[in-house]
């Protein structure tokens, strides 16, 4: 058997190298495309130089793509029943005849080796594993689904991918799973794009990794209705997404934009977060409703006459010219700022005729010039601009927010239905930076304010314009350059602006806060407000979501009854598809998990682990005595000699001592909170683990986590561990 095993592995080192080779030369072929593209140089006109500029960002960014498939470029392969053998990969790769050499994981053909089962084999009679390290093959683990049939070739030693995965140390970025995909996860990634689609799952149920590989699906899938708009991937924090940024790349996919909630508003990178109170506030649906009666507010005719003086007349304006301007303006429905030009129009007609009226009764001549003359004398009055600013002042989101913080009375006014003490918690002062919760509120503000360019319409016509003679130059540019089936004439004619020569679809939509995407992820979704998901719903219009999370693991008090309510601001027609096996969690630990939670009243989705592990340990101590016990802890855990990353998990306010103690008793390399993630042991509060996992894990006085936090994160507390876990609670 030994004999066959090597055989085995020595044919398949060869065809794996064969693959390889191909890769380098398909390499190779682009990147002398690309050079002979650069050769081209900075001569001929305008539109041949950026021609050549879209076509070699192109080039590069297929050239990046075949190099981040380089680690475990094929992971399995099928054997059907009729004899045919397939390879699966993170890309396709195809012979000089065409003939397909690797299968892209995502295709329609590659679907049994994540679906098929001994019930249902789909047609396949064994399904191999494999192993690699570099480009070397190192392992094969066979799958045959007709146990009375095992040809001679198969090897049925070694430990499944999946277990493999399971069991591999963690190291603060989230590991690939593509080759470990299980049936009811494939079925989820591949399902259908349009609509909203919601995937709830316990912990360790593969959430994420769902989401991810959806992501990379999609473009696959879709790729000319999504490649251009991209898609947008929304994290919970910075660190949840420093975990998982390593993943879509080695999927075969650049094109994922990945931001948190606190970067969707151009010009803000907001990281702190609102205490709940205020988070609660500020996330409430009513506040689309303050924020428009903000606006409304700042479009106001004065209360009685005013005088003005235009060149030394002077001039009576009665409130009712205002407000005759104002309704004018208003009843535009374009946005403050663009519906402005028509109120100052408005306001300069009837002051202009009332000055005409004014001077003719004095005798005076007045022809077309002198009135156009006049127009200007009133448009250019200091008066008259105090006059119109006053009533109707140019806004930005950032001005307007301020001005509710720092003017109760003017929060007062527009925010009837919040309690005053409400409206106290939003009090701030001018200069503190944007948090998280206040994200939603200017891209609000910033929908009904519009540009204060008021040109923008007029540049949007043209840019529309400009885009059909981009792709109309873009086929002509691809007939003469002789790439015909290498790029499409609108991915070319989007590197053809300017702007889109230089950056990315990331960096464009980062600067542009209209910008669309065609498809949105959202991980850890039961955590968005009502405003929050305003916000992404005017990021995706087209309502093709992919929607990922555990009720749960809300920490909301109490979390939603349902996704009907949780995604109430979002849409009320969505599909619900449930994950069911937790492959991260052993049994012990989540049996203590989910009775805490029943405990604690939330509504969990009950899974079953796939490992049984070690049971949780539990330590009791005095209060003054934790920080010890929690050196005593990790030095038991660090002591196995096992590796691995561990994580405390401990109440905020608790986070920075617990770190200065283990510095002192452990390691100088603890890591403290998000930034100390790659470190061998962390510390970091609950919020900051959302949606990570650690080898081993020490929770730190969980009750007063359930407290403060709320019953929801004292139950992602409790699942984070692959491996061990340890509670540390003091008793008085």
């Amino acid at each position: 058997m030994t004999d066959v095993a090597d055989a085995e592995l020595a044919r398949e080192q060869r065809y794996v190298a064969g693959l390889y080779s191909r890769l380098d030369v398909l390499r190779a072929e682009l990147v002398a495309e690309l050079e002979r593209v650069r050769r081209g140089g900075a001569t001929g006109t305008h539109q041949a130089r950026t021609e050549r500029d879209a076509m070699a960002r192109l080039f590069e960014d297929r050239v990046r793509r075949l190099r981040d498939v380089d680690e475990r470029l094929v992971f399995g392969r099928l054997q059907a029943d009729d004899g045919a053998v397939r390879y699966i990969g993170r890309i396709g790769l195809r012979d000089d005849e065409q003939q397909p050499l690797l299968l892209d994981w995502r295709a329609p053909q590659s679907s049994a080796f994540y679906q098929a089962t001994a019930a249902t084999p789909l047609g396949v009679r064994v399904r191999r594993h494999l192993t690699t390290r570099g480009r070397d093959v190192t392992a094969l683990e066979d799958e045959v689904f007709d146990p009375e049939d095992i040809p001679e070739d198969v090897t049925l030693t070694g430990e499944t991918a999946l277990l493999a995965a399971l069991t591999a140390q963690r190291t603060g970025r989230m590991h690939d799973i593509v080759s470990t995909i299980q049936a009811e996860q494939d079925r989820i990634i591949r399902s259908e794009s349009r609509g909203v689609l919601v995937v709830q799952g316990g912990p360790g149920t593969g959430k994420t990794a769902v989401a991810l590989h959806r992501a990379a699906y999609l473009l696959y899938a879709h790729k000319e209705r999504l490649a251009r708009n991209g898609v947008l991937v929304v994290g919970p924090s910075r660190s949840f997404l420093e975990y998982i940024e390593q993943v879509l790349p080695s999927l075969g996919e650049t094109g994922v934009v990945l931001r948190t909630l606190g970067q969707l508003y151009p010009g803000v990178d907001a990281a702190a977060v609102d205490a709940p109170a205020v988070a609660d506030v500020k996330g409430r649906s009513v506040m689309a409703a303050v924020i428009r009666r903000a606006v409304l507010a700042r479009q106001t005719a004065p209360e009685r006459p005013v005088d003005v003086e235009i060149n030394g007349v002077t001039l009576t304006v009665q409130p009712a010219v205002i407000q005759r301007a104002i309704r004018h303006a208003q009843q535009t429905r374009k946005p403050h700022n663009v519906a402005r030009v028509t109120f100052v129009k408005s306001a300069l007609g009837e002051l202009t005729a009332q000055l005409v009226e004014q001077v003719a009764a004095r005798g005076s001549t007045i022809d077309d010039e002198d009135r156009r003359m006049l127009r200007e004398d009133i448009r250019t009055a200091q008066d008259v601009k105090v006059l119109l600013n006053t009533a109707w002042l140019p806004l930005t989101p950032e001005k307007l927010l301020g001005d509710l913080y720092t003017r109760p009375e003017y929060l007062a006014r527009s925010a009837p239905e919040l309690r005053p003490h409400e409206r106290e918690l939003l009090a701030r002062p001018r200069r503190a930076p944007f948090t998280v919760g206040d994200v939603p509120l200017l891209d609000e503000a910033a929908e009904l304010l519009g540009d204060i360019d008021v040109t923008g319409d007029a540049r949007a016509q043209a840019r529309a314009a400009q885009r059909q003679r981009d792709i109309e130059n873009a086929e002509q540019a691809i007939a003469n350059m002789g790439v015909e089936g290498l790029v499409s004439a609108e991915s070319l004619a989007d590197g053809f602006a300017e702007e889109g020569a230089r950056l990315t679809t990331a960096e464009r939509a980062a600067v542009d806060r209209t910008w669309t995407y065609g498809h949105i992820v959202v991980d850890e979704a039961q955590e968005l407000t009502p405003m929050q998901w305003r916000l992404l719903r005017r990021r995706g219009p087209l309502r093709s979501f992919t929607v990922v999370g555990d009720l749960a693991q809300s920490a909301a008090v109490p979390p939603a009854a349902d996704w009907r309510a949780a995604l109430g601001a979002l849409t009320d027609e969505f599909r619900l598809e449930r994950l069911s096996v937790n492959y991260r969690t052993p049994q012990a630990i989540a049996e203590l998990a989910e009775s805490r939670a029943l405990r604690d009243g939330l509504p969990i989705t009950p899974s079953r682990s796939v490992r049984e592990g070690e049971p949780p340990a539990s330590v009791r101590t005095r209060t003054d005595r934790v920080p010890t016990a929690v050196v005593d802890a990790v030095a038991a855990d660090r002591a196995r000699g096992d590796g691995g990353a561990l994580a405390v998990i401990a109440p905020a306010g608790q986070v920075r001592a617990l770190h200065d103690a283990l510095v002192a008793g452990v390691d100088d390399r603890v890591g403290y909170g998000a930034q100390g993630l790659g470190a061998p042991v962390s510390v970091l509060d609950p919020w900051t683990a959302k949606g990570l996992e650690f080898d081993s894990v020490v929770v730190v006085d969980p009750d007063r986590i359930a407290a403060e936090a709320g019953p929801g994160s004292l139950y992602v507390a409790f699942t984070r561990p692959t491996r061990r876990l340890v509670v540390v609670e003091p008793t008085a």
